[in-house]
């Protein structure tokens, strides 16, 4: 899967170091450790089910992820996380492994994102990362730039 989204990131114009991470990245502080930053420099691929609809939410690892907010930010009535097997037939990648790109899902990018030079995003399964500049991905995926963050 990782070259997948390599290859997505390539079309793209995005040039992305994938690396392969010795240490567990299972939680946003975990992958932090695995990195050297922040838990709000991570950026965690999350897809909800909106309205009957997967949208993926790339949000800070800082916080939650606010049903009320996302559900204001892309107008819908409700949202729910998507199960593990929703995640898969929507986007080819398995839980902790989304990747920003490779998929034809809408994308929705987390503001608190936007407060770091460089965040950490999945690079197509659960040990790959990616360093970035959130402006420049947010960019080039198309993403819809929106505050999601709860407690």
């Amino acid at each position: 899967m990782r070259e997948k989204f390599i290859s997505a990131a390539r079309e793209l114009g995005l040039e992305v170091d994938v690396r392969q991470l010795e240490g567990s990245t299972a939680t946003v502080a975990d992958a932090a450790r695995a990195v050297g930053v922040e838990p709000g420099q991570i950026a965690k691929s999350l897809v909800f089910v909106a309205d009957g609809e997967p949208v993926l939410c790339i949000a800070s690892g800082a916080h939650r992820v606010d049903l009320g907010q996302l559900c204001d930010a892309i107008d819908c009535a409700a949202a729910r996380q998507a199960a593990p097997d929703e995640v898969r037939a929507a986007t080819g990648f398995s839980v902790g492994g989304v990747a920003p790109c490779g998929h034809e899902l809408p994308v929705v990018l987390d503001s608190a994102l936007l407060d770091h030079d460089r965040i950490w995003v999945s690079g197509g399964d659960a040990n790959c990362m990616f360093e970035i500049d959130p402006r420049e991905l947010a960019e080039r995926i198309q993403a819809r730039i929106v505050a999601v963050g709860g407690d």
